[in-house]
């Protein structure tokens, strides 16, 4: 794999010729994904991440700008990209209904050029790593849904490739599944480091755990762009943290905390402010930074409260989403993709 960056992208463009006028999917993108790196794409349906991924692999021109994959020119050196990439999606078909597992896994061995001793056993051990076994010799179109894309998964690893896409790879699929594949595609990764993979998910949980760094999408451009914790610190700078005590502390209360160096605000937990039950009460304090916390505890103790339960708050990447998009993952923007 080369030094510089897996992928590239400089002022992408993608238009479409369209009626009344032409419509935008892509509005100058410019990214860097580095090798060995998981990276994730976030947006809503028709925010432009199935445009960008068809230009990275080659299958579609951008109307301007420059993008590299593997060091490899996306207009000029297609037939380079296309011999070190791979790609799944959800819900594919790809193949004849007709052959076996086996042979259905053979025969795009041979269509990405592998010999014929080294196809055989990349299609072998590839059944053996997506646990499909029992399926091996059974038809393809008898297969369910999750054996199918387990089926998928194999295909795009049949090559080894430098760079895999997986665009919403896990749609569809039931939990155990959907598990089982993130789990193939870390352990694949993990066994050559500089192996890197480009993820669009609509499922948070799915984009938390296996991305190194994320990009939320939306109307063909890129929001933002970081590790998960750097996002949700753009949501909630402060340090927001659920305490329950067995009774409000003495000397002033909720005002009390509040004034405390380093407390930006202390109010009830819940919104009817009845706090957790008649044996104790909730409250919701806002901090300048974690370090504030324990002149906090150590106020409450002195002025006669008990601590009996604390727990901090998080902003999940559903908060930063919402917060940078305003809308839901099935909203439809007018951005051309479906176009595409």
């Amino acid at each position: 794999m080369p030094v510089e960056p897996a992928i590239q992208a400089r002022g992408v463009t993608r238009v479409y010729k369209a009626k009344p006028e032409p419509v935008t999917a892509l509005g100058g993108v410019d990214l860097d994904v580095e090798p060995g790196e998981f990276f994730g794409l976030l947006g809503p349906n028709g925010a432009g991440k199935t445009t960008l991924i068809k230009i990275l692999t080659t299958l579609l021109l951008p109307t301007s700008g420059t993008a590299k994959v593997a060091g490899f020119d996306v207009v000029t050196e297609t037939a380079k990209i296309r011999r070190v990439i791979n790609m799944v999606s959800g819900g594919e078909q790809s193949g004849y209904g007709l052959l076996t597992t086996r042979e259905q896994l053979w025969m795009f061995s041979q269509f990405y050029g592998l010999p014929t001793r080294e196809g055989w056993r990349r299609v072998d051990e590839l059944i053996g790593i997506v646990g499909l076994q029992e399926q091996r010799d059974q038809k393809v179109r008898t297969l369910s849904t999750g054996q199918r894309q387990k089926l998928n998964f194999a295909r795009g690893m049949l090559n080894d490739p430098w760079v895999l896409f997986l665009d919403e790879p896990t749609l569809g699929l039931d939990v155990g599944a959907a598990r089982d594949l993130r789990e193939h595609t870390l352990a694949w990764r993990a066994a050559a480091p500089a192996r890197t993979v480009l993820l669009t998910t609509h499922y948070m949980v799915e984009a938390e755990q296996l991305c190194d760094r994320i990009a939320i999408v939306d109307r063909g451009k890129i929001l933002a762009l970081g590790t998960p914790e750097e996002l949700r610190r753009r949501v909630q700078a402060e340090s927001i943290f659920r305490i329950e005590l067995d009774r409000l502390p003495a000397s002033g209360g909720l005002a009390g905390l509040a004034a405390l160096p380093g407390v930006l605000s202390a109010v009830p937990a819940d919104a009817d402010g009845a706090g957790a039950g008649a044996d104790r009460v909730a409250i919701k304090v806002a901090l300048a930074d974690d370090s504030a916390l324990t002149t906090v505890v150590t106020a409450v103790a002195e002025r006669g409260a008990q601590l009996i339960g604390l727990a901090k708050s998080e902003p999940s990447l559903e908060d930063v989403f919402v917060e940078l998009v305003g809308r839901g993952f099935g909203d439809q923007s007018d951005d051309g993709e479906r176009a595409s």
